[in-house]
């Protein structure tokens, strides 16, 4: 299998300017740059730059993915609107992400370099595509991307059976998440089992315009201020600030209506995963006996009426045999051979088996020369 190699990185803050392209451009004389990305691919040797030096630099976003199995996926995300410390809730015991920070933001590295090679590959271009939205859901307080990351670890046995869920849940699944989990390989009934309850507040769940209001009331002056200003020279991180801060009090309330529910553990989990992936089993089981019987039943039924018209024909299909033996070719010893089994069995129907014994053996004895069609006849009898 000859090697292949993909590289893509997305900047989503700002665009790259044009002297940012000429440097990329030295990195690379073949790869596709335009003011958001830089993407390239390898049949043969390697790319030049650090991605680790590129996300610090200029980019938001990266994808990396090797046929020999290894899947890496970095986001930069400003320092100022994540809490770190809410992340290590998720990562205490996941090695298969590293979180560095650099200057102004934080850098999640999400590495795994032992998965199993496809036998085939999308479209690479895709998965950043897909990918790219979670990024804007952990800047708006959305952090499902960290509980799947610790069903990583959960998946590899690196956790603790006892250890509780992060969040309540993750469900219900975004297309980003689920892109996530199948770019990664993650065990699907495990994303399953822990999509079974919800994740409480999402990116996705609309905000009350009531909610907005009294949060935003609640701040001080000052800070209302400070965020207009930023708002009016165009900072976009603005809203994404201000979300969580809302999605935070829209979550206690709706908590205070909603009964308590005890976190799962890790070990609960993937118990939950084997029931879910026992019952799948079962039911493609089920599905493939049934096909099974109905595919026999109707071969039965397609016999029963090739025999019926064999039947029917009397003496003509014995000289049809004669026929297509004549025809010496491979279709025709086919042909021959078949009709003879069907004529056996009619034969054992009507209790007849010795004669057709007797005219079996004057074909053989007829036709003793024609090797590959004797060969045909040894399942007959």
């Amino acid at each position: 299998m000859s090697e292949y190699q993909y590289y893509e990185f997305r900047t989503v803050d700002r665009p790259l300017s044009e002297a940012d392209r000429r440097v990329l451009r030295d990195l690379s004389t073949r790869a596709r740059i335009t003011a958001t990305s830089f993407t390239n691919s390898y049949e043969w040797g390697d790319f030049k730059g650090d991605p680790v030096e590129l996300m610090e630099r200029w980019f938001d976003l990266h994808l990396y993915l090797a046929n020999w199995g290894t899947y890496r996926l970095m986001v930069r995300l400003p320092k100022r609107l994540v809490d770190r410390r809410r992340l290590d809730g998720f990562l205490h015991s996941v090695d298969c992400v590293d979180v560095t920070t650099s200057g102004e933001n934080l850098i999640v590295d999400i590495l795994c370099e032992e998965l199993e090679p496809e036998d085939y590959w999308d479209d690479e271009s895709d998965w950043l595509e897909a990918l790219a939205p979670l990024r804007a859901d952990v800047l708006g307080g959305d952090l499902r991307l960290f509980y799947l990351v610790w069903l990583m670890a959960v998946e590899a046995g690196s956790i603790e059976p006892d250890e509780a869920e992060p969040l309540p849940g993750i469900g219900p699944m975004t297309g980003a998440l689920d892109a996530f989990a199948r770019f990664f390989r993650l065990d699907a009934d495990l994303v399953e089992a822990a999509a079974e309850r919800p994740a409480g507040t999402t990116a996705e769940d609309p905000l009350s315009s009531d909610v907005i209001r009294r949060s935003l009331a609640d701040l001080p002056d000052r800070e209302k201020t400070m965020l207009l200003a930023r708002l009016a020279e165009g900072d976009s991180h603005v809203a994404s600030e201000l979300r969580p801060l809302v999605r935070d009090r829209q979550a206690l309330q709706t908590s205070a209506a909603r009964p308590a529910v005890a976190p799962r553990s890790a070990g609960e989990l993937r118990a939950h995963a084997d029931a879910i992936r026992e019952a799948r089993e079962r039911e493609q089981s089920e599905r493939r006996e049934a096909e099974r019987k109905r595919q026999e039943a109707e071969e039965l039924r397609a016999r029963r009426a090739r025999l019926d018209a064999i039947m029917q024909r009397g003496e003509t299909v014995w000289r049809e045999v004669e026929t297509e033996i004549e025809r010496r070719n491979a279709s025709g010893y086919d042909t021959a051979a078949g009709l003879l089994l069907d004529l056996k069995a009619i034969a054992e129907e009507r209790g007849t088996i010795g004669d057709f014994a007797r005219r079996l053996q004057a074909i053989r004895e007829r036709h003793i020369r024609k090797g590959r069609f004797i060969e045909r006849l040894k399942p007959i009898g």
